[in-house]
């Protein structure tokens, strides 16, 4: 049986299962755009901030958060963007920045630590396939706006860079 008023707790591992669209090893939860989780007597309400504005994921994401609430019981509930403060990189937790590496993706180092462009272009990204640090930017926008594309020199893969914002 389904409780009338679900906990905070519930809810979130329910959006735990659902996956980014456009990197679907991790969560919305784990990619930090679901904020915060309000469970009250009027339904579910889950805030989320964009990665960026603009970005082409957030319908499909807010599309997945309802149906996989709604497949879970808990119908009726709204999803709510807020835009302060701005997403960071910053809140993708270690465990998931572990699972960008594992599946090809070089994870994003901090936020106000990110190297600008000559760094990346010096090799300070490191490979996610073989670990070296003799890396090429190919190219600042990749499969998406918040990749960079490269070229690992050692091991001859190509690889996208979570880019840090």
């Amino acid at each position: 049986m389904v409780s009338a008023t679900p906990t905070r707790e519930r809810v979130l591992a329910i959006l735990d299962t659902v996956k980014d669209p456009e990197i679907p090893v991790i969560s919305v939860v784990e990619l930090g755009v679901v904020r915060d989780v309000e469970c009250g007597p009027d339904g579910v309400t889950v805030v989320i901030t964009p990665t960026y504005s603009g970005c082409p994921a957030m319908k499909a994401m807010e599309d997945d958060i309802i149906a996989a609430l709604d497949a879970e019981g808990i119908g009726g509930a709204r999803v709510r963007t807020v835009f302060a403060p701005a997403w960071t990189t910053d809140w993708i937790p270690d465990g998931a920045r572990e699972k960008l590496r594992a599946w090809g993706i070089a994870p994003p180092g901090a936020a106000h630590d990110d190297p600008p462009v000559q760094l990346r272009r010096a090799g300070r990204v490191r490979c996610p396939f073989c670990g070296a640090g003799d890396t090429t930017l190919r190219s600042e926008f990749g499969s998406t706006a918040c990749k960079a594309t490269h070229y690992c020199n050692s091991c001859a893969q190509p690889f996208e860079e979570f880019k840090a914002i």
